[in-house]
């Protein structure tokens, strides 16, 4: 009878995997969980953005949930993504999280495009579902289109106004952060059952701080889901979104490295 995953060699896998018994799983397993993690992550973060922040409207919002609403949905559906699912693949669901735990020697090169990749496409069929639904209303497409469809940008695209000097300053610098925190509780043997929790109430803090700056990055993924949505402020800013968040994590990843903190467990 077939095996459903052949185990990989548990001693060419990171102390990360071993951590999650990853090298049980085949790669194909841990895109799929990559894929369905980012999926969860835009549709929870930007639905409840383009759906609940203003509902019924910006000026009569009596039962909108507003900036905080939509940190708690990032946060909260990280939380379920990686409770879910990060025992198979380690839970990144962001292209710059790869890349930072990558700079630390915390995961496989190997597996990084493949990550990647399937976090873009996790994303993008996330905010394909909600341009699907909003096509259901009318207008509602259309508004949410000429509004940048939940989308970061800086200048007259920053929510508060903010300039592109101060919006890859704060991206940069947060995900330098979440990696920071990600790379820390995970490497506490006994944090593990908290790590959820502990790294998506990290990034619902994230995005309070800087919602109003750029309407919070921190994963080119999400950004590259909704630019797609957004028209063309969106996708002429979107270079900054994918730059920033992914030296943030790799400069954090590196810093962390250099400093020794690369096991998990023995």
């Amino acid at each position: 009878m077939a095996r459903k995953n052949t185990p990989g060699a548990v001693s060419a896998s990171t102390s990360e995997q071993r951590r999650e018994d990853a090298a049980t799983w085949s790669p194909l397993a841990r895109y799929l969980s990559e894929c369905f993690g980012t999926f969860l992550l835009v549709l929870g973060g930007v639905g409840t953005a383009l759906f609940a922040a203003n509902f019924p409207s910006d000026t009569d919002n009596q039962s909108g949930v507003g900036f905080l609403g939509v940190a708690l949905a990032f946060g909260l559906t990280l939380v379920a993504g990686i409770a879910a699912v990060g025992h198979i693949s380690g839970g990144h669901f962001n292209p710059a999280v790869t890349l930072g735990l990558l700079a630390a020697g915390r995961t496989d090169v190997k597996h990084v495009p493949g990550y990647i990749v399937s976090q873009v496409v996790g994303g993008l069929a996330a905010t394909s579902i909600i341009a699907i639904v909003l096509s259901g209303k009318a207008g509602a497409f259309s508004a949410a289109h000429d509004a940048g469809f939940a989308s970061n940008g800086f200048g007259s695209a920053s929510p508060g106004g903010y300039g592109l000097g101060a919006v890859f300053l704060t991206e940069a610098v947060l995900t330098g952060v979440f990696i920071a925190v990600i790379l820390s509780i995970t490497a506490k043997q006994e944090y593990q059952a908290l790590a959820p929790i502990g790294i998506g109430l990290t990034l619902t803090l994230i995005h309070l701080v800087s919602i109003p700056i750029s309407n919070t990055s921190v994963n080119p993924a999400r950004s590259i889901a909704t630019a797609v949505y957004g028209g063309a402020t969106p996708l002429a800013q979107l270079w900054v979104f994918i730059v920033a968040p992914i030296v943030g994590g790799i400069v954090a990843g590196l810093i962390v490295r250099v400093g020794g903190r690369r096991r998990i467990t023995s």
